[in-house]
């Protein structure tokens, strides 16, 4: 399991303050975005098992349970990713194309961003998804957040895997 580098703020008369999150699966993170898409709560915990080379998953875990996965992957030019992920989208809520990379998809619970690259010194493409997201409860604010944390990690995941725009 990786260490995750995160603050939780006070609770106090209301509402926890969200995570600051700045690493986690062996991947760095804007600390002010993946924390306010993870539900409040005392303890969160990123378990990647089942991350291997060309592949991050990373889920994190907040108070014991699992709430928000993340995965990243380098696939052959041919794939067309946001078209076979297209009925996972759906079901993530009222899916709408977004401008980042070379195509991305925003729902109400989840978003998949893609970007050609060179891998290896092939031609390939990286594709970042995140789902689960259930946090902000106003859908406008977390599809909101969900476009910026793609737009912010997309470039960073590729960099760590090394797949080169």
């Amino acid at each position: 399991m990786s260490l995750a580098t995160l603050l939780v703020g006070a609770t106090g008369c209301g509402e926890p303050e969200p995570f600051k999150v700045s690493e986690a699966c062996g991947a760095r993170f804007d600390p002010d975005l993946i924390g306010r898409l993870l539900p409040r709560g005392d303890e969160v915990v990123p378990d990647d098992t089942f991350s291997e080379p060309r592949q991050l998953r990373c889920e994190f875990a907040v108070d014991g349970q699992e709430q928000v996965g993340l995965r990243g992957d380098v696939v052959e030019p041919f794939v067309k990713p946001l078209e076979v992920k297209e009925s996972v989208m759906l079901r993530l809520g009222d899916p709408a194309p977004a401008d980042i990379g070379d195509g991305a998809t925003i729902s109400d619970h989840g978003a998949m961003a893609l970007k050609a690259c060179t891998y290896k010194g092939e031609g390939m493409q990286y594709v970042l998804a995140i789902d689960g997201v259930e946090d902000p409860k106003d859908i406008t604010e977390r599809r909101h957040l969900l476009e910026k944390f793609l737009r912010s990690q997309l470039p960073v995941a590729m960099e760590e895997e090394g797949c080169r725009p």
